[in-house]
């Protein structure tokens, strides 16, 4: 589906500095940078140390619920994998949401409202991470941007060299004409994320939830148009 992957970026940009800016510093979408925090953490240089370990579990979950549903469909219904992890997501950011209301005013990282939140966001995550890796179409990454800015910046450096092979260069524009939609999209949504925090609280997670619903309408669409279109 056309800019699907531009708006899940937007998503995981969105949703990933709402959190940070929200809970102590908890990545939901980058998961592994709470690596960083829990040693930081431990160092005594930050906060919400047992909130970053607990969440793991939950992006675990995330991933592997996403796997067992996509696995469950029959061949027949297999295009519907799409719609339903959007559909599970959408719900589970609505989740996010409500959590983070009952948590309000955030003050305790370690507070059983906090931990719930963080649990919630960072399983609806694991959803997003997972349907990329589980869904068979061309896309590219949408939750983690360092490897999309790394090749991007190749790309670019293969067009501009004079010796670079026609071929290659042809290569590295259609792709970086396909990672920088998603790049931009994410900053975005960062942008976004942490505005809508600051004006609307946990209420600004509404949006990507929103739009989550929205693609997975879309995707029924699409994959309605695909089986007529076969027949």
């Amino acid at each position: 589906m056309k800019f699907e992957d531009t708006i899940l970026a937007t998503i995981a940009g969105f949703v990933d500095a709402l959190s940070f800016v929200a809970l102590f510093g908890l990545f939901t979408a980058h998961v592994t940078g709470n690596f960083v925090l829990i040693g930081a953490g431990v160092a005594g240089f930050s906060r919400g140390v047992l909130l970053k370990l607990i969440v793991f579990p939950a992006f675990i979950g995330g991933v592997a619920i996403s796997s067992l549903l996509v696995r469950s469909l029959s061949r027949r219904h297999a295009r519907q994998g799409a719609r339903l992890l959007h559909a599970l997501q959408a719900a589970l950011i609505f989740g996010f949401c409500l959590a983070g209301v009952w948590a309000s005013p955030v003050t305790q990282p370690d507070s059983l409202p906090v931990i719930v939140a963080g649990i919630v966001g960072t399983f609806a995550m694991g959803v997003q991470n997972a349907h990329q890796k589980l869904i068979n179409r061309p896309s590219v990454p949408n939750t983690v941007m360092t490897g999309n800015v790394t090749q991007a910046i190749l790309d670019v450096v293969d067009m501009l060299s004079t010796d670079t092979a026609d071929s290659v260069r042809a290569a590295a524009r259609a792709r970086f004409a396909k990672l920088m939609p998603a790049i931009v999209a994410f900053a975005i949504g960062a942008m976004a994320g942490a505005l809508g925090w600051r004006y609307l609280g946990f209420w600004a997670l509404l949006a990507p939830a929103c739009a989550l619903v929205g693609l997975s309408l879309a995707s029924g669409e699409h994959e309605r148009a695909a089986v007529s279109g076969r027949s």
